[in-house]
């Protein structure tokens, strides 16, 4: 019996075989050696850590470079996910896991006499993106890889990632996330790449063509990523480029004095991927951000070019000249219209470098690119005004308006004089300031267009999308979300991952869909009391971290309540906030009651320029102030609100959560992904029936999540009638107290006033209908208080949750990407390690 143990732990963390280890070793110290500097004979935790890295990267190169040569051999098709965001987190034990050394890295470093978990917590994530939008990315390029796709993510290396939040006197406060401070050693710099981006200028009209003229060049370095697939030696790349000023940049403008101030305005150019815009679900139109924008489209579609004209592997010669079997060989992902002006960049190209004619150019161009919407919320959607693509981009505006001619001809013929179609479809939207609506764009220049749940989907092609859905239904899909096991179950959870392997084999991790064999198991009691013994274990190594980081004591057996996600009004963390107060006065009222203790823990961060956001943190630890130092209520109500929520954090507090709260009012949340994180790590939902949630309910059963609340048809009803929310204010006592209290000062006593500005927007201007589902969540709330009180019941509910995940693997959505929208086939074949003999 000794042996099976270790025999386990080989299934999810990899083989510690003995030549493994000593290699690891031997390597370890050859790295450690060259890190120290010579006068440095003490190596510092960050030496290791480097060391560490360096180590497992050393399996990743060969399998690199062996992927491409197979690529560059067989010439598949390749896709393109073009995105201003990718949320990586850290890099080395995602590595470890999909390379399968996760036990042998162990073993060596502890007889080294190191900790392996203090080494890791020495990265910094990699936080270039802002939330889902941005983690979806990430989890696409795991699933890419473990697929065999050929596939690139191409991003923006920003040198300042989403910025480090803390709370100060209850406030956020921000702070610059300087992430590359000590260098990455996960990513290679490959400056032979370098491609020149050009700006502003003027456009000429010539016999031989059009030419953009007298543009400002800056140049686009690229910065390499390795993405390992799951243990198929599938290694990937991300390719993420960095803004660099030209030699000569603004020299030639100045007079021999100026030579200072003109290499001081090289800043100017390299200030485009300096920093990483901070807003989800918010357009903000700066030229920078556009500039953003277009310099990963122009670099990016440079090196398509390039990689689809030269085919074999380390050629420089041209295999292809002509461009018109580019859609054969290349797909383009525009994830949300960030990258739109991949279209008209595309376009130019054909037209005015490769000469095609109009119609060949757009068939190309449609062809190859396709477009996922991320949001139907109007304030997110982007609206450039002309005047500022006509000074920065003028070529890209012609072509734009040139699209939009043929588009609108196209639709008059269609419709005959219905003008409100013309102007309800244009690309251009008139009014005081004439702008460019991208989602349009975006939809007009590709050939498929797809939300990310159904519930979505379907909105988009009722609502928003209305128009162009009834002209081209063929172009809409849909594809749901879908999280990587790897991360969010094997690295974060491996407990978890351990009992599933224990009762169903481990091949579940690359095929999700097994975890239905769970059900066989719901009413067994060694099952049952496995993952709860499981999830007891994550919540004491959780409780032990908070009190470490906020000096609280917390109740390991009380119910761990979370909600961890941006903060916006749409999410409806004030929802939450009502919850508590409500429970703090029930409390208070019946102090002698045997109340379910709870741990409620909010996370998230807002935007630096939504007042809102910020006041909503502000609540959430005044709330906190007062509930945790009421000896009335003891430890039977904590309010913790968890700063600077990152996914290093969420690897953290999701594995250890009881209940996940996905409360936005219904037809807002596109789809959600932390919802799937929670529920594949054994937390029970408590949501409306919006996003991903519709579809969570379906596959584990509705009865087995807390879903309460307005539909999304009751939302639209309400909108037709009117929401009152001073009605339900005075219709309900609780609520009205709970209102009075925040109102009158009892969270702020020493500023009566501080949240005037959060009273007066739910009673008077609440988009998001908070009150009018407030009595539906607090009933609901008081069901999940019963079952938690039989945690039998609990954990067979959780059981059905587990094995109703399989759809929400990020696998099934890029298998559904691949084969619907982008024309290949995914495979789960391994290609030869870089050890194995080549076919």
């Amino acid at each position: 019996n000794a042996i099976i143990p270790s025999q386990k732990q080989i299934s999810v963390r990899g083989l510690a075989g003995v030549e493994n280890v000593s290699d690891l070793k031997t390597n370890f110290n050859r790295h450690l050696h060259f890190t120290l500097v010579k006068d440095r004979n003490v190596a510092t935790k960050r030496d290791y850590y480097f060391a560490l890295a360096n180590t497992v990267r050393d399996h990743l190169v060969g399998r690199w470079i062996r992927t491409q040569q197979h690529y560059y051999e067989k010439d598949p098709k390749r896709v393109y996910y073009l995105s201003l965001e990718f949320y990586m987190g850290r890099t080395l034990q995602n590595t470890m896991v999909n390379l399968a050394l996760e036990n042998a890295c162990d073993e060596a470093t502890y007889q080294l006499g190191l900790d392996m978990e203090e080494l890791q917590d020495i990265e910094e994530d990699a936080g270039l993106g802002n939330g889902g939008l941005g983690r979806l990315a990430a989890c696409f390029l795991d699933s890419m890889a473990s697929l065999g796709l050929a596939a690139y993510g191409y991003g923006i290396r920003y040198e300042f990632g989403i910025f480090n939040q803390k709370i100060v006197n209850g406030w956020q406060v921000e702070e610059a996330d300087d992430w590359l401070r000590y260098g990455n050693p996960w990513e290679k710099a490959r400056p032979e790449y370098m491609r020149p981006v050009h700006f502003y200028g003027r456009v000429e009209h010539t016999p031989e063509g059009v030419k953009w003229v007298d543009t400002q060049v800056v140049l686009a370095l690229p910065y390499d990523t390795p993405v390992p697939g799951y243990r198929n030696n599938v290694v990937n790349t991300m390719r993420l480029w960095s803004a660099k000023a030209p030699c000569d940049f603004n020299l030639k403008d100045f007079n021999v004095g100026g030579y200072i101030q003109a290499v001081l305005d090289r800043n100017l150019a390299e200030n485009i991927s300096r920093v990483l815009y901070p807003n989800d679900n918010f357009f903000e139109g700066k030229e920078l951000r556009l500039k953003q924008e277009y310099f990963v489209v122009a670099a990016t579609l440079q090196d398509i070019v390039r990689r689809f004209k030269s085919s074999k592997f380390g050629s420089t010669e041209v295999v292809r000249v002509d461009l018109s079997t580019l859609p054969d060989k290349v797909a383009i992902q525009l994830n949300d219209t960030h990258p739109a002006m991949a279209i008209p960049e595309l376009m130019r190209i054909l037209l005015d470098t490769e000469h095609q004619t109009w119609e060949k150019a757009w068939d190309i161009c449609t062809r190859t690119c396709a477009y996922t919407n991320h949001t139907v919320l109007p304030e997110a959607l982007e609206r450039w005004p002309t005047d500022l693509l006509q000074n920065l981009l003028p070529r890209h505006l012609e072509i734009i308006y040139e699209i939009n001619r043929r588009h609108l001809e196209r639709i008059a013929k269609l419709y005959p004089g219905d003008h409100d179609r013309l102007r309800r479809m244009s690309l251009v939207e008139e009014g005081d300031q004439k702008k460019i609506n991208m989602a349009h764009l975006c939809i007009v220049g590709s050939h498929a267009v797809n939300g990310v749940a159904r519930i979505h989907s379907d909105i988009l092609k009722a609502t928003l999308f209305k128009d162009f859905y009834e002209v081209e239904p063929h172009k809409f899909q849909n594809k749901t979300n879908g999280i990587t096991p790897r991360r969010w179950l094997v690295m974060c959870n491996p407990g978890l991952a351990e009992v599933i392997a224990e009762r169903i084999g481990e091949d579940y991790i690359r095929d999700l869909d097994q975890l239905k064999k769970l059900l066989t198991f719901v009413d067994d009691d060694s099952l049952i009391h496995d993952i709860a013994k499981v999830k007891q274990e994550n919540k004491l190594k959780f409780s032990a971290y908070l009190e470490e980081h906020y000096k609280v004591k917390i109740n390991p057996n009380s119910m761990f309540d979370v909600q961890v996600k941006r903060i916006h009004e749409y999410k409806r963390q004030l929802l939450n906030c009502l919850h508590i107060i409500t429970l703090y006065n029930r409390i208070k009222k019946e102090p002698n009651k045997n109340w379910t203790p709870r741990t409620i823990m909010i996370g998230g961060k807002a935007a630096p320029g939504y007042h809102t956001a910020k006041l909503i943190i502000r609540l959430i630890t005044a709330i906190g102030e007062i509930v945790n130092h009421d000896t009335v209520v003891g430890d039977r109500l904590k309010v913790i609100f968890l700063e600077n929520y990152k996914v290093t954090l969420a690897e953290k507090i999701i594995p250890a959560s009881d209940l996940s709260e996905q409360i936005s009012t219904a037809g807002t949340e596109a789809s959600g992904t932390g919802n799937m994180k929670f529920m594949l790590n054994g937390a029970l939902t408590i949501g409306t029936m919006d996003g991903a949630n519709v579809e969570m309910a379906e596959e584990a059963g509705e009865e087995n999540l807390f879903i309460f609340g307005m539909r999304v048809d009751d939302v639209d009803a309400m909108d037709k009638s009117g929401y009152d929310a001073m009605d339900y204010y005075n219709r309900i006592p609780e609520l009205k107290q709970a209102m009075d209290q925040i109102a009158g000062g009892f969270f702020s006593p020493d500023q009566h006033d501080l949240f005037k500005d959060i009273v007066n927007m739910l009673l008077h201007h609440d988009r998001f209908k908070v009150f009018a589902d407030y009595e539906a969540y607090i009933k609901c709330q008081e069901k999940v208080n019963a079952l938690y009180k039989n945690p039998k019941e609990w954990t067979k509910m959780v059981i059905h949750n587990i094995a109703g995940c399989g759809k929400f693997s990020s696998d099934r959505t890029i298998s559904q990407y691949a084969r619907e929208i982008w024309g290949m086939e995914p495979s789960l074949e391994r290609i030869p390690a870089p050890d194995d003999p080549r076919q």
